[in-house]
């Protein structure tokens, strides 16, 4: 007898509760020397965001069968990666902003030199996790793990992207500089997540690869620009940041070049782009296609 998948909203709970207990147990505990680091990396980390990267890991997994357990450390990794990210995003030398998932920032609630020794040591908790646990089958597609995470954080991947976002403050980019900026700052963890996923479970042809790449870097731009329209269009208390804060800054964004309508018909183009990647694979990508959805049509 067969039975149904759970429907979304429950799979999505089941596996946002797997990855924080997964980092409730992988981050140092607060009473580990130097406590007030640990406990800073802790308060940057649990308890709050959607997850949405390790969701991308645990949908692609699905595709091959991939070990969960071996995914919800990918995921974690990314994770960490992700949140030192927003931790150095968040600081006076670089966005400046007071609130972060409803809360203060990390180095408002701890101190500058804190907080950069937080993100500093969790992006090198996320490549410890890489090289601690056996993810892959093989060890040449765990390598590759590696090197796709360390390619997705690096200059070529989101921090180029960051340097390329301070530059561009108070100028006018095209649509396609402005794609490029996120391609890297936004698109390039969200890509390394799905794939990392992938590579949890049995080695996928080099044409299903590139199919996933493609939909994860649809996906990434289309979470872009959603997040662009909901910083004009929703409130501080309904983000949990600090609404508003690019047009303040003088930032280029999706909204700024096309307005409001065209960036959410750019928003849909990029969907519809993302899910036609996935027809490959047929049921085995539901997941993804719903993280698409919820991705997309988060509400504005």
């Amino acid at each position: 007898m067969t039975t149904n998948p759970p429907d979304f909203q429950r799979w999505a709970a089941d596996q946002q509760a797997r990855i924080e207990a997964q980092l409730l147990s992988l981050l140092p505990a607060a009473e580990i020397a130097p406590q007030r680091l640990h406990a800073a990396m802790r308060y940057a980390v649990l308890g709050g965001g959607k997850r949405v990267r390790p969701l991308l890991a645990f949908a692609a997994g699905e595709i091959n069968a991939a070990d969960a357990g071996r995914v919800a450390i990918a995921g974690a990794a990314v994770e960490l990666i992700h949140a030192y990210s927003l931790v150095h995003d968040d600081l006076p030398c670089m966005d400046d902003d007071v609130l972060r998932r409803g809360k203060p920032t990390c180095h408002v609630e701890y101190d500058e030199a804190t907080a950069l020794l937080v993100g500093d040591a969790l992006q090198s908790l996320a490549f410890q996790l890489l090289a601690e646990y056996r993810l892959a089958d093989e060890p040449v597609a765990q390598l590759e793990m590696v090197k796709l995470l360390a390619s997705a954080a690096g200059s070529r991947g989101m921090a180029g992207g960051q340097a390329i976002d301070l530059a561009a403050t108070g100028k006018t980019l095209t649509l396609p500089e402005l794609e490029f900026m996120h391609i890297h700052k936004t698109g390039a963890i969200i890509r390394a997540a799905t794939l990392l996923g992938a590579h949890c479970g049995r080695a996928l042809e080099k044409k299903e690869l590139e199919r996933l790449d493609h939909f994860a870097k649809c996906i990434g731009l289309a979470f872009q620009v959603v997040d662009d329209v909901l910083d004009i269009e929703a409130s501080t208390a309904t983000l949990g940041k600090t609404a508003g804060k690019d047009a303040q800054h003088n930032k280029p964004t999706y909204v700024s070049l096309l307005g409001v309508a065209e960036s959410k018909k750019l928003a849909g183009e990029l969907r519809a782009d993302a899910l036609a990647s996935l027809e490959v694979f047929g049921a085995r990508a539901l997941r993804l296609r719903e993280l698409a959805d919820f991705i997309v049509l988060r509400k504005f």
